[in-house]
């Protein structure tokens, strides 16, 4: 990856001078990119492709997001959608094509300061797509907003929907509600949506009190997927020694798609998935769904082997998230 200086009559704003993050120009894979930096960590987003965010991580440390430049394409009526790896952005409830209009064109950026905003100009389905990524001065936290704009003539169910490829071998961890008795609580606590290709039997899966928790596995290639409804606000990928987390408000007073639920985790061999999704709402011609994550970063983390060590070590992590 090459870095050059980045000029700022190239951009709508330019970074200024005494900002904690700096921003520079980049390739990734052939295609124009920016690299945000605060000294910490370092984020690549595409602006050849996308909207993309495409490495997340440690200053020259390992990528957490995984980078699938060579995987084959996806035929559509839409035309050839890629995977390209990394963050992106869909309208949900999923369909075929109509999720899956292709990014592999430019976008738009805009510099302010600590925040670049990517663009794509309206898809092949109609839909506008925004992200923002705003990265802290210090530390690893970063603010993405997620802004999906009708384009069709018609009123729309539309959810933002944020979707994260993790760099592979590792394993997604999603909170339970906390545990209450019998004599305690009589009424289910959120819901817990599966597909039709879900096995809960799948040795991938890890059903614990406080943790589901699922790995990849490179010789299993079968998918498995759930979704919950996410109270708890947070949402991890460990792998190795670095926990990814993610965190996103959940709305009492909103319906979500997929039978109710805000985080959805994917895996198919190598490939893993950790996602969210916004509020569904009936959004009209030119209105917009929005969606708000906030990411962390953790290194050294060490789980132990069961799930009270992973408490034990998750929890003060976390806190430090609110």
């Amino acid at each position: 990856m090459r870095l050059l200086p980045l000029l700022p009559f190239l951009l709508l704003c330019a970074a200024s001078l005494d900002a904690q993050v700096r921003v520079d120009k980049t390739t990734w894979q052939g295609h124009d990119a920016l690299q945000l930096s605060n000294g910490t960590v370092e984020l690549v987003v595409t602006t050849g492709i996308g909207p993309r965010i495409i490495r997340y991580a440690f200053v020259g440390g390992e990528n957490v997001l995984a980078e699938l430049a060579d995987t084959p394409a996806t035929k559509t009526a839409l035309g050839e959608w890629k995977p390209w790896g990394g963050h992106r952005l869909w309208a949900a409830p999923e369909s075929m094509p109509g999720s899956y209009g292709p990014d592999n064109g430019p976008v738009q950026a805009q510099v302010s300061g600590n925040r670049v905003t990517l663009t794509q100009p309206r898809d092949a389905a109609g839909m506008e797509k925004q992200l923002s990524v705003t990265l802290a001065d210090r530390g690893t936290g970063v603010t993405i907003g997620h802004r999906l704009t009708n384009g069709t003539p018609w009123t729309l169910d539309l959810s933002a929907w944020a979707l994260t490829i993790m760099n592979g071998g590792g394993m997604v961890i999603v909170p339970n509600e906390p545990y209450k008795s019998h004599d305690e609580a009589l009424l289910p606590t959120r819901a817990l949506a599966t597909w039709a290709y879900t096995d809960l039997s799948d040795p991938r899966w890890t059903f614990g009190s406080k943790y589901i928790r699922l790995r990849t596995d490179p010789g299993s290639n079968a998918p498995q997927k759930i979704g919950i409804a996410n109270r708890s606000g947070w949402a991890g990928y460990l792998r190795n020694d670095t926990l990814f987390v993610k965190r996103t408000d959940w709305d009492d007073t909103a319906a979500y798609p997929d039978f109710g639920v805000n985080t959805e985790t994917y895996t198919s061999g190598n490939f893993i998935e950790l996602e969210t999704l916004g509020p569904l709402r009936k959004v009209p011609p030119a209105a917009a769904a929005v969606h708000e994550e906030r990411w962390f970063l953790f290194r050294g983390v060490s789980a132990g082997t069961t799930e009270a060590a992973l408490e034990a070590t998750l929890q003060p992590l976390v806190a430090q998230t609110k």
